[in-house]
């Protein structure tokens, strides 16, 4: 019997009727090239092998690795093992369109997002297990408590959807926290309205470092009040007070900007 082990942030999902309605949720076809982060036991993993021709899977820990060897000798298996960390695998290396899906560790759950995030015109979709106040973050709306820059970063490149509530006793041994399913699918290229991901990555951030200031004292190393009225904002909102097509304008504008002076 395999023991989670805490470094690696495993908890093994085990609830059957929550393991058929992620199934579900994610409609596998036969020929889709889908990707599982963290197979840990194969709650996941032999469900979506009785639907897929091929399943890629990519783990961290040892012990878990020579199980799936064992159950599915390589290299002639339907699962195609990538040992090694999430956050340094290269999506490039396989085909796309790529489908991810995965129980992801809480403890390194945005890092992996943004990872991912990195290759969104790679993906057709993902389905994430997150601890539920992160799924809670990342669909958050303008003005409300959740909403902060995980939101805004990965609204902007994604339509984001919670699917399904999964409490402690899913999994073994139990976390501590409530658990969710999101979906997120890549907006495409027309409707992305960031075209300098690093500014904008830099607003953002900085807007929400200091969240309780107003707009007026965190960006004004960026913009003045007269440039603030000209992009209709007002200087005394704070950041979880605007929306990603907001943060947007304010980005696009400063790029303009930058590019007239360098021109000049």
């Amino acid at each position: 019997m395999h023991k989670a082990k805490k470094k690696f942030g495993q908890n093994f999902l085990v609830d059957e009727n929550i393991i058929a309605d992620i199934i579900a949720a994610i409609r596998p076809e036969i020929d889709d090239n889908l990707v599982e982060i963290g197979p840990g036991l194969g709650a996941l993993t032999r469900p979506l092998l009785k639907r897929l021709k091929c399943l890629h899977v990519v783990e961290i820990d040892r012990d878990i690795i020579a199980r799936l060897e064992n159950d599915y000798p390589q290299p002639n298996s339907k699962l195609i093992i990538h040992a090694g960390d999430a956050l340094k695998f290269d999506l490039a290396t396989l085909a796309a369109p790529l489908r991810i899906v995965g129980n992801l560790p809480y403890n390194i759950s945005s890092p992996l997002l943004f990872h991912f995030a990195a290759s969104a015109d790679r993906i057709t979709d993902m389905h994430f297990m997150l601890q539920n106040e992160v799924v809670e973050r990342m669909v958050a709306d303008p003005s409300t408590p959740a909403y902060g820059r995980l939101s805004v970063m990965l609204q902007y490149r994604f339509y984001m959807e919670k699917l399904l509530d999964v409490p402690p006793e899913s999994f073994r041994p139990a976390p501590k926290v409530n658990s969710a399913i999101v979906r997120m699918i890549p907006l495409p290229a027309d409707k992305i309205i960031v075209h300098n991901e690093k500014l904008f990555a830099e607003i953002v951030g900085t807007a929400f470092g200091q969240r309780r200031k107003t707009l007026r004292n965190t960006l004004r190393s960026f913009i003045n009040e007269d440039e603030f009225a000209q992009l209709g904002i007002n200087p005394q909102l704070r950041a979880e007070n605007l929306s990603v097509a907001e943060f947007a304008r304010i980005a696009s504008y400063l790029d303009a900007r930058h590019v007239e002076t360098v021109s000049a």
